[in-house]
């Protein structure tokens, strides 16, 4: 497959997302949208370090955190630009991210032990911002309303919708040309066999550790998105199962360890869910209800998620015309 037979499918996508705002201007389905899309980049970050890589993770509120508790204190406490502030939460969740990863790998966890562990810093994040006046404490953190471009702040959703767009375009190209590239196969070789790829001299310190920098930083990313749009973040928001749980389920859902799986899963999960509070009324939980029977079933019936098909129908060989050479 050439490289522009490899990413016209996911640009199409984008392009057509990028449309809605200019068609759609209700503000409730704008805020689906972007909220899906932050859904959307954090199980990403999740798919290039647990699909990719092979390493699970239940614990990726540890980066989706980090990254937009340090957007929002470099700006409610420091007066940091807005648009810095965004580059430094992502810049210091990669680097929690490479700090947990080399503390948990150079100790030879993986599997259930390294997903526990993943767990267990998100936790003790969650109750160290929950307990620090650093971060605000129980009352949380509070950005300033200030609607101004300079301040990453819009009179728009549109805006929100682009630039989120734009953040998983980018990460869906880098995917993309990932698996392609040599430090593609390095995580495939891990994955599959991490002991075999070890002996046949791939240094698996360092290609887990690229993936869980790369893998924190976008996830960070996607907290740092979050509390911009919302300019509001408590401990339970930044840290909380929640997310941990939609990141990885989503590129369950729609087909883990390819490019397009979390954003079709993200979607997948959220619209469905949107749909049965429609029809459910306001029930509390009952979207988690609707996630834990999509991902039962997924499992029973679908192991490689929505991608599976595609990419079983787009594998089949073409029948051979009779009489061609």
């Amino acid at each position: 497959m050439t490289a522009t037979r490899a990413f016209a499918p996911a640009l199409a996508l984008l392009l057509l997302a990028a449309l809605i705002p200019v068609f759609v201007t209700a503000n409730t389905v704008l805020n689906f949208v972007v909220f899906t899309l932050i859904i959307a980049l954090a199980a990403q970050g999740w798919n290039l370090l647990g699909g990719l890589c092979g390493q699970f993770s239940f614990g990726h509120a540890a980066f989706f955190g980090t990254g937009a508790y340090a957007t929002a204190i470099l700006q409610a406490r420091y007066g940091v630009n807005a648009w810095a502030g965004f580059a430094s939460g992502i810049a210091i969740a990669a680097a929690v991210g490479w700090l947990i990863g080399y503390l948990s790998f150079r100790s030879g966890l993986r599997g259930s032990y390294f997903a526990l562990v993943t767990l267990a810093f998100a936790e003790v994040f969650r109750i160290l911002a929950n307990a620090s006046g650093f971060t605000g404490g129980a009352a949380g953190t509070l950005i300033k309303l200030d609607i101004r471009p300079e301040n990453f702040q819009f009179a728009s959703r549109a805006a929100f919708v682009w630039i989120a767009l734009a953040l998983v375009g980018t990460v869906l190209v880098v995917t993309i040309a990932i698996t392609r590239s040599r430090f593609g196969a390095w995580l495939a070789a891990v994955r599959e066999n991490e002991d075999a790829a070890r002996a046949l001299g791939v240094d698996t310190l360092a290609v887990k550790l690229k993936a869980i920098t790369l893998s924190a930083g976008i996830t960070g990313a996607a907290g740092a998105l979050y509390v911009q749009y919302y300019l509001y973040l408590d401990a339970n928001i930044a840290y909380g199962a929640w997310i941990s749980v939609e990141a990885l389920i989503a590129p369950i859902i729609g087909g883990i360890g390819t490019p397009l799986g979390p954003i079709i899963g993200a979607v997948t999960l959220h619209g469905l869910g949107e749909v049965t509070k429609l029809f459910a009324g306001r029930i509390p939980g009952i979207d988690l209800v609707l996630y834990g029977a999509l991902l039962i079933a997924a499992i029973a019936f679908a192991p490689d998620g929505i991608m599976g098909p595609v990419r079983r129908l787009r594998r089949r060989p073409k029948p051979v015309t009779e009489g061609a050479p």
